[in-house]
């Protein structure tokens, strides 16, 4: 049996994740047939983790939620996704696409709201429990260009979040780069669409 594989995608709204990880998930279907590929992602993938989702996303509430419910609730979310979706998934020899991770707590929370990097990787050590993945594709684009694309502020509130707030997000996301740098992957966000496939896909190859 092969080995299973966690690809993850990462970066500021309006990066183009989202699409690029599900294009890498229907050509890795299309050209892997006899291999299990599942696209997920955080928070959600499960019941569970997806009520979680709703509850610190989309969720209206007259009191202002603190950084830190933020980070222990999206760890909580992300505790049971990886254990429901993304283990089993692995163990099989499968291969799991991620929509984030811990890392966008790291830039969010972390930098985004000043909770400090090392105190949210800290929260996540449970959460996670060595569940790193192989590849974290970080997909880079300017964040006035990006604030400018396609956005759900009505379901994600940090879609509604200013450019001051991504701009820290990003020092969160030079942080996590410096932590895995053997998985770490930098792609430019500004090219074409199918250009920036193409390139991940190159880096999924050598994996698979």
């Amino acid at each position: 049996m092969k080995k299973g594989i966690y690809i993850v995608f990462e970066g500021i709204v309006g990066s183009g994740k989202t699409t690029q990880s599900k294009m890498l998930v229907e050509r890795l279907q299309r050209e892997l047939p006899k291999r299990e590929v599942v696209w997920t992602r955080e928070p959600g993938g499960s019941e569970i983790a997806g009520a979680i989702r709703k509850i610190v996303q989309a969720t209206e509430f007259e009191e202002e939620m603190q950084a830190v419910c933020e980070a222990y609730l999206y760890a909580a979310a992300r505790a049971q996704s990886l254990r429901a979706i993304v283990r089993p998934v692995i163990k099989r020899g499968g291969i799991v696409v991620a929509d984030r991770s811990y890392l966008t707590s790291v830039a969010f929370q972390g930098s985004g709201r000043g909770m400090g990097n090392e105190l949210v990787f800290k929260i996540n050590e449970v959460a996670i429990d060595g569940t790193n993945p192989n590849l974290v594709f970080f997909i880079n684009v300017d964040p006035a260009t990006s604030l400018k694309r396609t956005r759900d502020i009505k379901g994600d509130k940090f879609e509604a979040m200013q450019v001051d707030f991504f701009k820290k997000a990003l020092k969160g996301y030079d942080f996590a780069a410096k932590k895995l740098k053997k998985s770490w992957r930098k792609i430019d966000g500004s090219k074409e669409i199918e250009q920036v496939h193409e390139q991940i896909y190159k880096e999924v190859l050598k994996l698979v």
